[in-house]
């Protein structure tokens, strides 16, 4: 649809929709925002960028005035509102077509031109996960412009991708690639994207409080893989989650990934060379996981998916390793932020749900597993499991896990296998005595803790030298803290304590 001289409704005034409004006006629309909020944050910015924008407040649920549909041809529907809001509900009644940025993104590329074959054409990577999905997007546009491309990274990992393409137009500099991370909510609205490759990193339990269930969460992150082209795109599954195994269509090219040896020379995964894990594609072997600058087995399912999506558009992954070796990470992601006493402290604030720290716990204790190992004397080796160590099954170097929060309804009872292998586990939060009751009988110290600081002070009182110390919530921050940032500097805080108290 072209958007000059259209009426169209933006619902939410967050990072999203303020890029809606922007870009629909800057294409000749005429825009309307509506927000619950009488002052939304991104209020004063809209002024300021979009002055001839009209902004109401009011509700989108019960009470909606449909009145605000009236001459309306397009509503821009934000990502944290659902499609059920009576907002959504009366529009699509009324045969209003109902988009989101990422459509409006899919738009504004084909109107300039940059879909059609030829020397303009640009390839659009595509990540979505419950876990990971960051990390791996921040990696793959890294390693896309250690390449040489010019490359475009927004979404869900911020900027927004419109105000992202916004930025390339005003700088007459536009990306051979665009690396976009989407979020379950983007994609319900997603319909045209096309992407030259995508991936779905993962599914686990996340988001129940919006989604009926776990089949209907991954109804939403299938949709990357739409495609109306005849030649559509690569499909990078994780071939070790069923749910995501099972999203692969006939006929598509796939290139999968996962943690164990792989099946065929186009694929990525892991085999031991000189007692110690490396990636390999096929059986080409590529580089230690040692070698990677993020810590856990995770993190290598993260890079695998990452050189996956850069060789399904003619990427070499040899001549990537360089920039993979040098990638820095991301914030609050299995971060490890000091070394005190010889217990090494991680921050992995961003561990929001179940599925998050339970590869937190997986991968970091296979890599202290690894340590431990190089250690012994020959014979005693890794297990295969990484958090086992053969013959014996003995492990000294220990997690002390940090959990809790807001549990937004999930089921904690995933984590129960994972702490077992743990040194102890300190809960904090409104939901952290459902976790203690959910592992309850792992076989390891379970602690509760009256806030942050003081979880920082039991765990160090658990950790034995060669443990490391994890906070990985399992939970969203909100009961405590402003955001899962607020959460990490408060962690990071009360770790410098340790430091003046020892």
């Amino acid at each position: 649809m072209r958007l000059t001289g259209k009426h169209v409704l933006v619902l939410g005034l967050g990072e999203s929709g303020l890029a809606m409004a922007q870009w629909c006006a800057r294409q000749g629309a005429q825009v309307r925002v509506l927000d619950t909020r009488i002052e939304p944050p991104y209020l004063a910015e809209l002024r300021l960028r979009v002055p001839a924008a009209e902004f109401r407040s009011g509700p989108m649920k019960e009470g909606f005035d449909k009145g605000l549909l009236a001459d309306i041809d397009l509503v821009a529907l934000s990502p944290g509102l659902s499609g059920g809001v009576m907002a959504v509900i009366h529009a699509r009644a009324r045969l209003i077509p109902v988009v989101g940025e990422i459509e409006l993104f899919a738009w504004g590329l084909r109107e300039l031109g940059l879909r059609d074959t030829g020397p303009r054409y640009t390839r659009v990577l595509a990540i979505t996960g419950t876990n990971g999905k960051t990390t791996t997007t921040a990696l793959t546009g890294h390693l896309c412009r250690a390449a040489g491309h010019v490359t475009g990274i927004g979404g869900n990992i911020s900027p927004a991708a419109l105000t992202a393409l916004m930025a390339c137009l005003d700088a007459n500099r536009l990306p051979a690639v665009w690396v976009l991370e989407l979020s379950s909510f983007q994609l319900e609205t997603l319909e045209s994207l096309d992407a030259d490759a995508a991936t779905v990193l993962n599914i686990s339990d996340d988001h129940l409080d919006r989604y009926i269930d776990i089949d209907e969460y991954a109804s939403a992150k299938a949709r990357i893989f739409l495609s109306s082209r005849e030649a559509a795109g690569v499909q990078v599954l994780n071939r070790q989650d069923a749910r995501v195994k099972s999203m692969a269509v006939p006929g598509r090219k796939l290139i999968s990934f996962g943690l164990d040896a792989p099946g065929n020379a186009e694929d990525f995964g892991l085999r031991e060379n000189r007692n110690e894990p490396w990636i390999v594609r096929g059986d080409s072997f590529l580089l230690p996981v040692g070698d990677l600058p993020v810590a856990g087995l995770h993190n290598a399912a993260n890079a695998m998916a990452a050189l996956a999506l850069c060789a399904a558009i003619d990427l070499a992954p040899v001549s990537l390793l360089p920039a993979l070796r040098a990638f820095k990470g991301l914030p609050h992601r299995v971060e490890k932020i000091a070394e005190i006493g010889g217990v090494a402290w991680y921050d992995d604030s961003k561990g929001t749900n179940v599925g998050a720290t339970v590869a937190a716990l997986n991968g970091l204790g296979c890599q202290l597993a690894a340590q431990t190992s190089r250690l012994l004397p020959p014979g005693r080796e890794v297990g295969r499991e990484g958090s086992q160590l053969a013959p014996s099954g003995r492990n000294d170097r220990k997690i002390v896990l940090i959990a809790g929060g807001d549990g937004k309804g999930q089921d904690f009872s995933p984590l129960k296998p994972a702490v077992a292998n743990a040194r102890a586990a300190v809960l904090i939060g409104r939901d952290g005595p459902r976790i203690g009751q959910a592992i309850a009988g792992c076989g390891v110290p379970i602690l509760v803790a009256a806030d942050l600081d003081d979880a920082v002070r039991r765990a160090a009182g658990e950790a034995q030298p060669g443990d490391a110390v994890l906070l990985s919530p399992a939970c969203a921050s909100f009961d405590m803290f402003r955001n899962y940032e607020h959460r990490a500097e408060v962690f990071a805080a009360a770790v410098r304590k340790l430091v003046v108290t020892k």
